[in-house]
C-alpha cells in the first residue's frame, strides 16, 4: 500500500522545523543493510541453522551463561555476527539522515539499541552515538576483573558456519588471561561493564541541552525490546520533540502531530527525501 501523501508532507515539515535530529533505531534500522533482525526464533535459526538444530534460542545463545559453558559456541555465535557486521555496507538511509541533520544548527545525535557499529560505518559522529546495548566491536573481561573495555580489532574470528563453533583462539582479558566477551548487555547479565555506555549517554545529554526544537526519526523499533520506544517517548515527554516513527508493523504514533509510517528503515527515508522541496 502507498504511503500517505499526507503524512509524508508533514513529516518533511516536521525535518524543516527541527534544530536538532535525533536518530533512535532498533533492530529493523540494518534489514535494508541485509542484516538478520532475529524476530521470532524463526528467524534466528534460520541465520543460525545450527543453534535452531540444537533448539538453542537466541535469548540462551545471547547470554554470559552460554560463555561459560560452551565459549567455542557463543563466541561462533558473536565471532560469525563480528565478521558480518565489519563486511557489511551501511543502506542508503543512512546517508540520507546525515544530508537531513546537517541542514539543521544543532546537528544531529543517535540512540540505537543495535551493537552492530553500522552508525559510525557509516560516517556519523561517534561522539554523538549512545549505543544503549553495547558494542560487538568492544570486548571486557567474562569475570569483570577490572572495569576496562578495550576494541576487538585484533580479534579475527574464524568460524565453522555449519556447527557455528569457532575455530581459532577466543580473545583473552588482559589484564587476568581468563575469557573475554562482547561488551553487550545480554540477557541475564550481571556482568556487563557500563561504563562506556553511560559516557555516551552523559554526551548526548549534554548535546540535547542545547536543542530548542528535537525531531526523533524512530526505525525498526518495536514493542518487544523497547529500550528505543522508551528513549522516545523520554524525548517527546521531556524535551519537547516530535517523532516520525517508520516501522512495518508498529508504526502507530500517539500524538496526532507526529507522524508514523508502516515501512521499513530504507522505504519510509527515501518517501520523506521526495517529499522534500527542491533546493533553490
Amino acid at each position: 500500500m502507498p504511503l500517505s501523501t499526507a503524512l509524508l508532507a508533514r513529516a518533511a515539515e516536521l525535518l524543516q522545523q527541527a534544530d536538532g535530529l535525533i536518530v533512535a533505531a532498533g533492530a529493523g534500522m540494518g534489514v535494508d543493510s541485509g542484516l538478520p533482525d532475529f524476530r521470532g526464533n524463526s528467524g534466528f535459526w534460520q541465520a543460525y541453522p545450527a543453534l535452531g538444530r540444537a533448539r538453542m534460542d537466541f535469548a540462551s545463545a545471547a547470554s554470559p551463561r552460554t560463555f561459560e559453558q560452551d565459549p567455542t559456541l557463543a563466541w561462533g555465535f558473536y565471532g560469525h555476527r563480528l565478521a558480518l557486521y565489519r563486511n557489511t555496507e551501511p543502506h542508503a538511509g543512512f546517508g540520507l539522515l546525515r544530508a537531513w541533520a546537517e541542514r539543521m544548527p544543532q546537528g544531529c545525535a543517535v540512540f540505537t539499541s543495535n551493537v552492530d557499529g553500522q552508525f559510525q560505518k557509516a560516517g556519523f559522529d561517534a561522539q554523538r552515538i549512545y549505543e544503549c546495548h553495547g558494542s560487538i566491536h568492544h570486548l571486557q573481561c567474562l569475570d569483570s576483573c577490572s572495569q576496562a573495555i578495550w576494541e576487538a580489532d585484533a580479534f579475527t574470528p574464524q568460524v565453522n558456519a555449519d556447527t557455528c563453533r569457532l575455530l581459532n583462539a577466543a580473545p583473552a582479558c588482559p589484564h587476568c588471561g581468563g575469557l573475554a566477551r562482547p561488551n553487550i548487555l545480554m540477557f541475564s547479565d550481571w556482568n556487563w561493564i557500563e561504563r562506556r555506555s553511560a559516557a555516551q549517554a552523559g554526551r548526548l545529554q549534554s548535546w540535547l541541552e542545547r536543542v530548542q526544537h528535537p525531531l526523533v526519526i524512530e526505525l525498526g523499533a518495536g514493542t518487544a525490546v523497547p529500550s528505543v520506544r522508551h528513549f522516545t517517548q523520554h524525548i517527546v515527554h521531556s524535551h519537547g520533540g516530535r517523532l516520525i516513527r517508520i516501522n512495518p508493523r508498529e508504526p502507530d504514533v500517539a500524538d496526532r502531530h507526529d507522524v508514523g509510517l508502516a515501512a521499513g528503515a530504507l522505504e519510509g527515508l527515501l518517501a520523506i527525501e521526495r517529499s522534500l522541496p527542491a533546493a533553490e
